[in-house]
């Protein structure tokens, strides 16, 4: 190392050292490493695990006399901001903060980041002076200056003259599509996407009303309305979205459904979309599936340990059928994969029919269904038994001959696993029931119930002791533990001052043993099958209040998904 290169590490361990970041013998550890090893100190340091990279940029940049600015108090400039595109700001972690006698004040989580740089001055023509922030609040500011910037740009666009909505000339479907491609209404809809798999939403709602555009983002399983579009734009954006999704954007009355695949920073990004006429246009959701998600694996979803184990000895069984149940969006399909994935070998041949397939699971064979070419669950169903699997997964049953074709597939050497709509587990078995199928078929077959919900989990940052109300206190009964302590969000701006930041499971099993089959057998009521599980049968409220005992969520949000609220 050159005697300058000596120098500047002792000044970047001397700026490290009054910041506290690092110890005094941390330093001397890493500038041994770093003289048999060679390479920058302030990547020794980070790769010992003695700081982080915000640490050292921030002392690299006070070593290099370089500001830092503070997002929380400054503004960009819409100069600024148009300058730099929102995909080259987010891409880069950069924001234009100001024009300066025609050089470009620029914040970065990284100022010494050449690539961006580089970038930045080909794409402007202009200097550069580039300024430390803290990357956290530097992502939080893309969204914020961007978001406002597209929309104040927008709003001053001159109104498009749209075709009437009962217009089904080729001329009007000619002049959609020329909208929708336009540069403005394209960055829009891209925003809108970005922002949304940014901030972990699930869906996005487009809901045209009489005088409005309303964009709404389904965050932790409630929505939450955004800045809403001009309403001028609404033919263009749909139709937008339409042919992204490969969908008609002639044909204006009828529901359609289609997909998108969306490249991120981080990978493809599966949208489900769907549109349906209404008075004032067409709605359009889009679910969004991340690709990129890790899949869960059973010890992750949250099921009480007990339940667990009975539930992971169960899926050992060579054939027979286990249901999950719950309402839509309430993780059924997250809990079948994580049980596909424990069960997997080599040795077995698995294979799915899905509507659609959300995620890939190595080593599957999955089928998605197409009801256009007569491929619904129960024909999709037949079809797959004559692949000789050993285990299958069916993604609903929705009617008596899918649930027929299942559970007799079941008692033919196969493990099935499927998903029904019921508020609990044992109403699983009263709604088979209610398909026509035979009582002893079902305790012959069936091996476990599975309901669930989601509840949201407290914001760890702003996690607060609750004080109950005594109405609340009173649902609860004798699960009020004296002295019990429980917990809420105070809200603030990683939770968007909601209290929340993310969701969990609650669940309740119902465990198919031999008293219970003969409960099923003899049509016994809801009652007496839950008394014929014995004590291990823990109801799914029950499971909320430990949870919440816990701090990981709130009472009134397990009363809410429980219906009990």
């Amino acid at each position: 190392m050159s005697s300058n290169g000596k120098q500047r590490a002792k000044q970047l361990g001397s700026l490290l050292l009054s910041s506290r970041s690092i110890t005094e013998s941390q330093l001397d550890g890493a500038l041994r490493v770093q003289a048999d090893q060679g390479g920058r100190l302030g990547e020794v340091l980070e790769r010992l695990g003695y700081t982080d990279v915000h640490h050292v940029r921030r002392a690299l940049a006070d070593q290099r006399r370089l500001a830092t600015v503070d997002l929380q108090e400054t503004s960009s400039s819409d100069e600024a901001l148009a300058l730099v595109p929102a995909e080259v700001a987010s891409k880069y972690r950069l924001l234009p903060l100001a024009v300066n006698n025609g050089r470009l004040r620029l914040a970065m989580a990284d100022p010494f980041d050449r690539q961006a740089l580089d970038v930045v001055r080909l794409l402007t023509g202009r200097a550069v002076e580039p300024v430390y922030a803290h990357e956290p609040e530097l992502v939080d500011a893309i969204g914020r200056s961007y978001g406002s910037s597209v929309a104040r740009m927008i709003a001053n666009l001159d109104d498009h003259k749209t075709p009437a909505l009962d217009d089904d000339s080729n001329d009007a479907a000619a002049h959609l599509e020329e909208l929708a491609r336009e540069p403005t209404v394209v960055n829009l809809v891209d925003l809108i996407i970005h922002e949304a798999i940014k901030i972990r939403a699930s869906d996005v709602h487009v809901e045209p009303f009489e005088k409005v555009l309303k964009v709404k983002y389904r965050i932790d399983g409630l929505l939450h309305e955004m800045s809403p579009p001009p309403k001028h734009l609404q033919s263009a954006i749909t139709s937008r979205l339409k042919i992204m999704a490969g969908m008609n954007i002639a044909e204006r009355f009828v529901p359609q459904d289609g997909h998108i695949d969306f490249n991120t920073q981080k990978g493809k990004v599966d949208l489900r979309v769907a549109t349906v006429p209404t008075v004032h246009g067409e709605s359009v959701v889009l679910r969004i599936l991340d690709r990129t998600a890790a899949l869960f694996g059973l010890d992750d979803l949250g099921l009480p340990v007990i339940q667990l184990d009975q539930y992971k000895h169960l899926l050992k069984s060579p054939h027979g059928i286990v249901l999950v149940t719950g309402p839509t969006g309430s993780g059924k399909t997250t809990t079948l994969y994580a049980s596909l994935n424990h069960i997997y070998s080599p040795a077995l041949k698995i294979i799915t029919i899905e509507d659609p397939v959300e995620y890939r699971l190595e080593g599957v064979n999955q089928i998605p269904v197409n009801r256009k070419r007569g491929m619904g669950f129960a024909d999709g169903l037949r079809a797959i038994l004559r692949q000789d699997p050993d285990v299958v997964m069916v993604g609903e049953v929705r009617d008596r001959e899918t649930a027929d074709i299942a559970i007799r597939s079941a008692l033919t050497g196969h493990m099935v696993f499927s998903t029904l709509h019921t508020n609990d587990a044992v109403g699983a078995i009263a709604r088979l029931i209610d398909m026509d199928v035979e009582p002893f078929l079902i305790a012959s077959s069936l091996r476990a119930v599975l309901a669930q919900r989601l509840v949201r989990r407290i914001c760890p940052s702003c996690k607060r002791q609750a004080h109950l109300d005594e109405s609340i206190l009173r649902r609860m009964g004798h699960r009020a533990a004296e002295g019990a302590v429980f917990y809420e969000g105070a809200g603030c701006r990683d939770c968007r001052q909601t209290g929340f930041r993310g969701r969990m499971g609650i669940f309740e099993l119902v465990y198919v043993n031999d008293t219970v089959q003969e409960a099923i057998a003899r049509r016994a009521s809801s009652a007496q099958i839950i008394k014929a599980m014995g004590g291990d049968h823990i109801p799914m409220i029950e499971d909320g209040y430990r949870k919440a005992a816990a701090g990981l969520t709130t009472v009134s949000e397990v009363l809410r998904v429980t219906q009990e609220g």
